[in-house]
């Protein structure tokens, strides 16, 4: 299956979550970047409140592509151990990329809110929306950190790798992926139009959300 773009695959997606259109007591929140645009034509047409939950990935040193694992906004870390022990990467290597990305998840903290307090999230189900899943470290680390703060937490994607979204399964109460390939190569081989989102999309179309919603 293609996309056309990260809207073209944020309907879509949103055609599979249907039932959970208008529910009390559920928010969308999005991986950014690239989940912020397909999570907020989910948002739109299931008129459910958006906002965003910040992860990094950890690249291997020399392979940053690869993830060694990541980390969230709240400093919860999930570590891919073979990854790490395959290309024998050292601890001191680990610690240097979890203070790098977690200055970086502080930076996007402030740019993207632009002053908006985070939605609260206890108590609620949250559909955690993404572009496309590959080895899936980043939603891994978003699952296990939002887990023990909410009611249940729903993975949605347009596209995974199958063994990333059977993995999944036994961590998220749901996943929800409308294409699950056997051979997966990188996300954007399944977007016509995979362009970079911005810092200025995301802080964009965050705020419409915002203003939709309230209004």
């Amino acid at each position: 299956m293609l996309f056309e773009d990260r809207q073209d695959a944020g309907r879509r997606l949103a055609e599979r979550l249907e039932h959970f259109r208008g529910r009390p007591q559920t928010i969308i929140l999005a991986l950014p970047r690239g989940g912020v645009p397909v999570a907020y034509e989910v948002a739109r047409a299931l008129n459910l409140p958006l906002d965003i939950f910040l992860v990094r990935k950890l690249g291997a040193p020399g392979h940053e592509e690869l993830a060694m694992g990541a980390l969230t906004s709240d400093g919860t870390c999930v570590f891919n151990q073979d990854v790490i022990r395959e290309l024998g990467i050292p601890q001191a290597a680990i610690d240097n990329a979890i203070v790098r990305e977690s200055l970086e998840l502080q930076r996007r903290e402030q740019q993207y809110r632009a002053g908006q307090p985070p939605l609260g999230i206890e108590d609620q189900t949250v559909i955690l929306v993404d572009d496309g899943l590959a080895t899936g470290a980043t939603m891994r680390a978003a699952v296990q950190a939002l887990r023990p703060l909410v009611r249940q937490v729903i993975v949605a994607v347009p596209v995974a790798a199958a063994a990333t979204c059977h993995e999944l399964q036994r961590e998220a109460n749901q996943v929800i992926c409308i294409d699950t390939p056997e051979h997966f190569g990188a996300v954007g081989a399944f977007y016509r139009d995979f362009s970079q989102t911005t810092d200025e999309e995301v802080r964009a179309l965050l705020a419409q959300a915002h203003q939709a919603h309230s209004s």
